[in-house]
């Protein structure tokens, strides 16, 4: 198998092992992507450790890569102690699980400081609270994979150089890694449409993080570049359009790094993008 697996984020609701992976095995995936708890709450319900085991041994089976996407709730720079405390309790949960489904990482998105004059503040509660958590986790635990946003409000990764600030409050722990969603980072002002666009922006993102790329969210956009909305569309329906994608699977920074769809639709259109993404891949 291509070390540029190809795959969804897939429906948990049935069960991770059938759902999950009869979606996985409609679609063609070689990755997928799963909540694990409700991706809008704080509720951290317990994992059945039969129901997991069966899971891992199926995927493996398979040979198929698991992610976890943790609740878009969690903001650890939050200047609220509340979101913060379950920032924090839902990232580390979000580990625990991806360690027991057998995933390789767990997403968080960077988050925000909400108000400006909160920032300073913001990175060194991000340390205070990340680390010891960073610190328990040992050599085979799933990766913490952080997600820069589209850039509205206060957002602590408005620019891909701000990753450095969260490398350094993580202070570069060899857990954390980095996933990229291209449609994030194309609201965010990197042309990926653009002639040169994938390649001047991912060798800045090595430039910045060097080879912490672990996971590539593969999205178009609703909108046009710099809009700082977050609105994903099908691959070739949106302002990136599919030839960039083409370039992201050639380009030597993903080499190893699965691609996950977080597109509209089900299997049909699942299906066809992932075969598209194959495709590319092929060339």
């Amino acid at each position: 198998m291509s070390s540029r697996r190809i795959g969804a984020h897939v429906p948990a609701s049935g069960g991770l092992a059938k759902r999950a992976l009869g979606y996985a095995e409609t679609i063609g995936a070689e990755a997928i992507q799963v909540f694990v708890s409700n991706p809008r709450g704080w509720a951290t319900p317990e994992g059945d450790q039969v129901a997991d085991l069966k899971f891992r041994e199926l995927a493996a089976d398979r040979n198929i890569s698991t992610w976890v996407h943790a609740p878009f709730l969690i903001n650890l720079g939050s200047p609220t102690e509340a979101t913060y405390l379950n920032s924090l309790n839902a990232t580390s949960y979000a580990l625990r699980r991806s360690a027991e489904i057998g995933a390789h990482g767990a997403v968080i998105h960077t988050g925000s400081a909400v108000d400006a004059s909160h920032v300073e503040k913001a990175w060194k509660q991000i340390h205070d609270g990340m680390m010891p958590i960073l610190d328990a986790l040992d050599d085979d635990a799933p990766y913490l994979l952080l997600e820069p946003t589209a850039g509205q409000g206060q957002s602590l990764c408005r620019a891909l150089e701000d990753l450095t600030h969260y490398l350094e409050a993580l202070e570069y722990h060899p857990k954390v890694g980095i996933c990229l969603d291209t449609c994030h980072v194309f609201a965010a002002g990197y042309d990926l449409a653009a002639e040169g666009g994938v390649k001047s922006t991912l060798d800045l993102l090595v430039e910045v993080v060097g080879d912490r790329l672990k996971l590539i969210h593969a999205n178009d956009s609703m909108d046009v570049c710099g809009s700082l909305k977050d609105r994903h569309a099908n691959l070739g329906e949106g302002h990136i359009g599919s030839a960039p994608f083409r370039d992201l699977l050639s380009h030597g920074a993903t080499a190893g790094v699965p691609f996950i769809l977080e597109t509209p639709g089900n299997e049909p259109e699942h299906g066809r993008e992932v075969a598209l993404l194959k495709e590319f891949r092929n060339l």
